[in-house]
């Protein structure tokens, strides 16, 4: 992301990159990013600030005519601080070179898993 100090706006630099996520978007305290909503809830020529609260974000759309439509969305389903990462499954090896995920082989109802030899 770059700033455009005369807008004092920020734009990607390299769109080819983009997710077209809008995490960036959604996450900036200041509405720092504007971006292009798509056409299945922002017609061509409105423009979409979407304003990030603790437990959900509202997005605001304002219409070519003036109409402004805003609309909110929830960011989370627990808690924040309460997301348990390994749920009910007791975490594997944390040896960084292995080929197992975190939580394998408990995650997936064995008591072992067999890895391939080298």
């Amino acid at each position: 992301m770059v700033l455009d100090r005369e807008k004092m706006k920020a734009f990607n630099r390299e769109p080819e990159m983009c997710w077209e996520c809008y995490s960036c978007v959604k996450i900036c305290p200041q509405q720092a990013i504007d971006v292009r909503g798509y056409a299945d809830f922002m017609p061509l020529g409105a423009s979409v600030t979407p304003m990030r609260g603790s437990q959900d974000i509202m997005w605001t759309v304002k219409f070519r005519n003036g109409t402004i439509k805003r609309f909110k969305f929830p960011i989370r389903t627990t808690a924040e601080g309460e997301v348990k990462p390994y749920a009910d499954f007791k975490p594997g090896s944390d040896d960084l070179k292995s080929p197992l995920l975190v939580t394998e082989p408990d995650s997936l109802g064995l008591a072992q898993l067999s890895v391939p030899k080298k």
